[in-house]
């Protein structure tokens, strides 16, 4: 055997007795692996945080909330109908009539042309899914109207001092109703009336209400 085989033999042998290192792993795929597993465990925290999930549902409760808005009162409902009433007149003046009012009184069982001012305060109650009277027939008469109140506890006497508020029936004795639409701080009563002058129009009354007797709370 020749001398340079004897020394590659022994280096050979050499490298034998020597213990195999510890493999690391690299550091792009140790790295990578960190990384994903941090963002795995990141995700099913969030999803397991019950402080997490509270917050976005509180969250989009609020949203909705917002975009619904505020739930209106029966008489709010009716007042918003009746205001996009305004100008509604009669044709021709003075006749208790036109296509419009006649639409007011199918609120009103056996209704027929006349003085509307009752017609169309229950139009306006029946819009607002409040329809006057114990079977919501509606009413054509106001002393009608102050009566079914007054039995059903919906009365407040102008003469109490409480001050009525947008959606309640305003009632000057048997002769005339309307609708508040707002009470100022001085206790200026703003209305929207049908019959008012020929037509559905807005009045502004004294703290009094220029004499009003009650007022009617539609809910």
């Amino acid at each position: 055997m020749s001398v340079e085989n004897v020394m590659a033999r022994i280096a050979e042998l050499h490298q034998g007795l020597v213990p195999p290192s510890t493999l690391a792993p690299t550091t792009t795929g140790g790295t990578q692996f960190a990384s994903l597993l941090s963002d795995q465990t990141a995700s099913a925290t969030a999803t397991l945080d019950p402080s997490a999930t509270a917050a976005t549902a509180t969250t989009a409760a609020t949203g909705a909330t917002a975009a619904t808005g505020t739930a209106q009162t029966a008489g709010q409902r009716a007042l918003a109908f009746a205001e996009q009433e305004v100008g509604q007149a009669e044709q021709p003046p003075g006749s208790n009539d036109s296509p419009r009012i006649a639409e007011y009184r199918t609120a009103t069982a056996g209704s027929g042309i006349g003085p509307w001012c009752a017609y169309f305060v229950s139009w306006a109650a029946k819009q607002a899914g409040a329809p006057l009277g114990e079977a919501g027939q509606g009413f054509g008469s106001v002393s009608a109207v102050a009566s079914w109140a007054q039995r059903t506890g919906r009365w407040n006497p102008a003469a109490s001092g409480q001050p009525p508020q947008a959606g309640d029936l305003i009632v000057w004795g048997g002769q005339h109703i309307g609708i508040v639409e707002s009470v100022d701080a001085d206790g200026k009563i703003h209305t929207v009336e049908g019959n008012s002058s020929n037509m559905v129009t807005r009045r502004t009354h004294d703290a009094s209400g220029d004499g009003a007797t009650g007022y009617v709370r539609l809910g």
